[in-house]
């Protein structure tokens, strides 16, 4: 992976995490300011993940964005918003983040 993919993931994940605080203080306090700039900025993630797709291949971008942003979001829910995580949530991140590494390193631990 490139230098310019990693500030792009980087990129994309900064704005998925804005958008998903967005999209919390929407469902605390509804308004349509807020609709609207929590559409855009996950309308602009996704334009970020398109050149990714591109770039990486399907599997790689998505794969590797979506345990990053399974961490990074859990870690604002909890630090920011004061969400708590059962055992059994907790189970399921963890199980999260190994589906998405052997997704994305699956194919270099294949023997040829």
């Amino acid at each position: 992976m490139s230098p310019f993919n990693l500030v792009q993931l980087a990129a994309a994940t900064g704005i998925f995490l804005v958008a998903a605080s967005s999209a919390k203080g929407w469902a605390l306090s509804p308004s349509l300011a807020r609709a609207v700039l929590t559409l855009a900025l996950y309308s602009a993630g996704n334009l970020l993940m398109m050149r990714l797709v591109r770039s990486l291949g399907m599997a790689t971008a998505f794969s590797l964005s979506a345990v990053i942003q399974l961490i990074a979001i859990n870690v604002v829910a909890i630090l920011a918003f004061g969400e708590k995580l059962g055992w059994a949530q907790s189970a399921g991140v963890a199980l999260g983040v190994v589906a998405v590494a052997l997704i994305t390193l699956g194919p270099s631990l294949t023997p040829p």
